[in-house]
Order: structure tokens, then sequence, then C-alpha cells
């Protein structure tokens, strides 16, 4: 037979022509090893393009669009499809999946109100910067723009919230466009890209190579940073009575948290971590002084505002670090890094603007500091009495609570001892709302990627199906969801995912029968007036979380009073072979702090309710 006629190999058959290796960077992956030109439906085409690249994880529901990619998918002995229950599941599963390895995470759906369901996880990518491709089936060529049965203009809706997307009529471009896809999210800021193929597409045949050439001329992200603002940066640091080190999110993105260790230990200044950073830094290190922010310590906030300069370093100065903007820091020069320039003076302006990986950044700044120390004069690069303020702040406002009056169960202790019994190689996977903050503020992180969760859009339901995508990426690790009960209940369905797909996580409800955050709110600033954010009376389970997890095939705990804790998460911790659900019965008004209300200066920080501002009460 000539190559034009002969069948077409089975995905399994052309794997093993073409081994993926993994880019320098670790995040990005090319084929090394060409495959022969083969004739092929689109559908084979996407699924042998997705082995050759190194997938081997999709997370998706098919459906009639996208359900001839299916068939082929069948056969792969590389590539494994685990069927979730519910759209934004595959999409926060990819999400969890990539947050924990560094690698892509795929998400397949089909179209219309399948692809619809993709946004909330595309726009939480978006902002967190996570590298996602979501494949999305379409209707026939012919139909688009008709209104056709189970028809949305995907690649319209979800523009702003992608790096970039595509819509492949023609089954020759799928190879490329999967190309293409995984090079832009896991290249440059990371972030989603969205493949919408037309069912026709991946119907009509084609004649299947890889490599595809990838044709970006557009796409040329900054990686190495310019050598004269790495000079000025070391400069200010020399000159400098009171920097800190401001990271975030970025540097985990840019596996560049060793780097950042080194350079903290060869400058010996102080830095604050964001809520995207936790654990770039080891809580164990005195220089590290936590969480900026709304609800950082009062160490890290104190910290930036009475900065003389600030090394921002993959963070963007978003709101809820900076408080009323005009007022934040107002005394700090700014060296800003970032490999996307468009964050650089968005916020707050740029003294050194510096474009480029962190991981570069962080590199060059050693080796100037290096060198600059060894030629400083007396005086510069002597932080000692600023390290002596900035631990006199940490050690006068610890992170703490206060335990309540009636003796309920208190949320921190609960998350505190699942952090002290899982250890710092667990991974943890946060909702959004208060026990969100208080796993940030109370579990010890050592070791970057072991937190995972919704920091820009605040999405919640992120944690379950996260988690999920987590523990596919890592089998061996420890992941915990610590989730709300508010939250639980709108993605719990993927409980039946984890049953069936023997993917074991474990879940903490910290279930205080109510949106937490919002009652928190409404206390502070609504004097008391719980308008819809009680889910249910205190006196009543609906649902039984328990009878819930047992109805998935998970084993269900509870947990209501102290003495009742430690037993639970020992026994989570020994089972292994089907998900756990610990339901802890929580104090319902217990409050998130310290805290910046929303909108007003950092210097408003309070440490605890009813208390005046820091600033009233020292310095």
């Amino acid at each position: 037979m000539s190559d034009t006629t002969r069948q077409a190999p089975s995905p399994a058959d052309v794997a093993s022509m073409a081994r993926p290796r993994p880019t320098a960077d670790g995040r990005s992956v090319e084929a090394v090893t060409a495959v022969p030109a083969i004739e092929v439906t689109g559908a084979q085409a996407l699924v042998l393009s997705l082995e050759a690249i190194g997938c081997d994880t999709v997370f998706g529901i098919p459906g009639g669009a996208i359900l001839p990619a299916y068939d082929p998918m069948l056969d792969s002995k590389k590539v494994r499809h685990i069927l979730v229950r519910h759209e934004q599941g595959a999409g926060h599963a990819a999400e969890g999946y990539a947050a924990a390895t560094g690698k892509v995470g795929v998400c397949m759906a089909t179209s219309g109100p399948g692809a619809t369901n993709l946004v909330t996880p595309l726009a939480d990518a978006h902002m967190d910067s996570v590298p996602v491709v979501a494949i999305t089936g379409q209707v026939a060529s012919a139909a688009i723009g008709t209104d056709a049965f189970q028809e949305a203009d995907i690649r319209g809706i979800t523009m702003p919230i992608t790096k970039h997307n595509y819509l492949v009529t023609d089954p020759a471009r799928i190879p490329q466009a999967i190309a293409e896809a995984f090079h832009v999210a896991s290249t440059g800021r990371p972030g989603p890209v969205l493949v919408d193929i037309s069912k026709d597409a991946l119907q009509s045949r084609t004649r299947f190579t890889w490599p595809p050439q990838i044709d970006l001329p557009g796409y040329r992200p900054v990686l190495r940073p310019h050598g004269k603002q790495i000079r000025e940066a070391s400069r200010l640091m020399a000159a400098a009575r009171r920097p800190v080190l401001y990271v975030g999110g970025g540097v985990v993105r840019a596996g560049a948290s060793e780097a950042l260790r080194r350079l903290v230990e060869l400058t010996q200044i102080p830095v604050v971590t964001t809520l995207m950073a936790r654990g770039t830094v080891p809580d164990s290190n005195p220089l590290n002084l936590g969480m900026p922010g709304m609800h950082g310590t009062v160490a890290a906030v104190t910290a930036l505002q009475k900065s003389d300069l600030i090394i921002a370093l993959g963070a963007r100065f978003d709101d809820r670090v900076t408080g009323q903007l005009s007022t934040f820091a107002p005394e700090a020069k700014v060296v800003h890094a970032d490999i996307d320039p468009a964050e650089i003076s968005k916020n707050r302006i740029a003294d050194v603007p510096i474009v480029g990986d962190a991981g570069e950044v962080i590199k060059d700044l050693i080796e100037q500091v290096t060198l600059d120390r060894a030629t400083a004069e007396a005086g510069a690069w002597d932080f000692a009495a600023w390290r002596e303020r900035v631990a006199e702040w940490k050690a006068t406002f610890p992170l703490g609570w206060t335990e309540s009056e009636d003796g309920t169960l208190s949320p921190q202790y609960v998350i505190e001892r699942i952090g002290a019994l899982s250890g710092p190689e667990a991974t943890y996977v946060a909702g959004v709302g208060q026990h969100q903050m208080w796993a940030a503020q109370f579990v010890h992180y050592e070791r970057p990627n072991a937190w995972i969760n919704s920091g820009g859009l605040g999405t919640m339901g992120f944690s379950v199906p996260a988690a999920m995508g987590a523990k596919v990426a890592e089998p061996e690790r420890t992941v915990w969801a610590i989730d709300g009960d508010g939250c639980f209940q709108m993605t719990n369905q993927e409980l039946a995912t984890c049953v069936i797909n023997n993917i074991p996580v474990k879940v903490a409800i910290i279930n205080n029968s109510s949106l937490g955050m919002v009652r928190q709110w409404q206390t502070l600033f609504y004097n008391e007036r719980y308008s819809n954010t009680d889910l249910q009376p205190m006196s009543q389970r609906v649902p039984d979380f328990v009878k819930l997890a047992d109805a998935y095939g998970c084993l269900g705990l509870r947990a209501e009073t102290p003495e009742e804790v430690e037993a639970v998460i020992k026994q989570a911790l020994e089972t292994n072979d089907r998900p756990v659900v610990i339901d802890f019965i929580v104090h319902r008004d217990a409050m998130v702090w310290p805290m910046v209300p929303a909108g007003v200066s950092n210097d408003m920080i309070q440490a605890a309710r009813h208390e005046a501002p820091v600033w009233e009460r020292e310095d």
C-alpha cells in the first residue's frame, strides 16, 4: 500500500513513533521524533497530536459535536480520559493538575452548553496564570452562525479570558492548532488556550504528520531581562534601608522558588509571599513575614507600608494587596519584574521596570548582587536594624484565634491540625472564602505547589475538582480539599468521579452552616443583617454530608468537638482506598483576622475585631 491509501494505525501505534521531551523550563513539551505522513480522520489527528505532545490526562464529558474525538480516544494507551460529572469540574481539574506539576492541564467539552460551562475555569486560569488547553467541539462548519442546535460562539465568548483561541474547520490544521495551543499556554505568562473544532473537521480525513510547523510571528515572550535594569535594581537594593521582597505567583509558575530562596539568603531582605505564592519561601524561614493584603499578617502589611524599596517579583499589585492604592507604601521606590509587560506600572508606577521570566530575573539579580556586595562601601547592604524591626512586628502580632465562648469548634484549630498532621509534603487545595484564608494562614507551607487555590477570580466550587486534578497529577501525595459548606455544594458531584476513577482525595468541610465570608462582612458592615447567607439552621443538616459521602461511596466522618478532630484526621490519613469526607461542625461566627476593609488604606489594618488600627497602638 502507498502512504495515501494504507490503513491508519491506532493512536497507540503512532505514540511509539514520537517520544515527547520537556523543554528546559519544564512547562512546554515538544516532539523530538518525526511521525511519517499517514491518512487519518481529524479526530484521530487530534488524539495523535495529544499523544505526541506529551498529554497523559484529559478531563471531560462527551457530547454530539465532540463525539467523533471520543472514538479514537478509546484506543489510546497514552491518554487517560477521566469522565467528570460537570464541565466546570473538568476545567478546574485541569487547573489543579497544572498547578500541582507545572505541566499543561487539558479539558474537553462539547459545543454550546458544554463549552460555556468551561467559561468559569477558563477565566479562573486566566486570572491565576494557569497553563490549560481546553478542546471543544463545534457544530459543523456549514451550520456555524445559523443558531444550530447546541451552537455557541465559544471563541468569541472566551476571547477576553484566554491567552489565545482557535476555531478549526480544516482537519489538516488540527495538529498545528494543538501544538501552538500547548506552546502558548505554557510559555511566557502561562494561561488558558481554547481550541474549538467543528464536527465536520473531526470527521473528515486528512494527512497527519508530526511535528507540525508552529506559526506565531507575533508571539515572542521576553525571557531574559535587560542587564541595565538588573544593575539599577541592585543599586537601589544596596542603597535601601527598609527593603522588602514582594513575591507573587509568577515565581511559582516560573519554577523559580529555589532561585528565590538563594536570593533571600544572599540579601537577607525580609520577604512577603502573596496568596498565590505561599510556599515559595518556607514559612520556617525567619525572613518570611507571611502573606500581605486584606487578610495578611500584620508584619507583612506593615513592612510593605513602611518600606523604602519594594522588589516585586512576579506580582501584580492587585487591590487585595495594596488596599487603597494611593496610600500604599508611600515612601517606597519600586523595582517591578514580570514576564508580562502589561502588568508593569499598571497599578503602581515602577521606578525600575524589568520584563523577563522570574527565574531569569532572579538568577541575574543573584549574579549582580554578589558582584556589587563584593565591592560595596561601608553601610551598603546593611539591613540589620530593619530585620530587627520587622521581627518585632512579627512577634508582637502573631497569627492566632480566640476560642468560642460556647465551646464550639474553632475552624482555625481544625485547619491547623490538618496541616500539622499531614505535613509539608501534602498538597492543600482550598475553595474560596473564610476557609481559604484560614488555610493560607494556619497551614505551614515549606514548598511551592503545596498550596493551590482560586486567587484572582475567587471561584466557589474550585476545591474538590481541583484537588481531584492535583491527585491525578501526583498520586503519591496526600491531597486535601479544604472547603466550605457553601463551596462544597457547588461541585461535590465530582466525588463520584473520584470514587469511580480511584482518586482518593481527602475533603475537609469547614461547616458553619452559612456563606461565612459574606456573613462576616454583614456582621462588620451591614449591622448584622444576615440577608440570604444562612445555608441551613444550625440544628439541621441539609444535606447531611456524612450520608452524602456514604452515598457517593466515600468514607464519611464528622467532628463537632476539639477532642474529635485529631482522631478523624488520622483516620482520613490512614484511608487511601477511597475518598474521605470530614464534616467539621464549626463556630458560625468565627472571623478571619487580621483584616483591612476593602477600599481603605493598609494603615488601617486591624488585628482583631473592635481593636484600633495597628498604627494607633504601635509605632
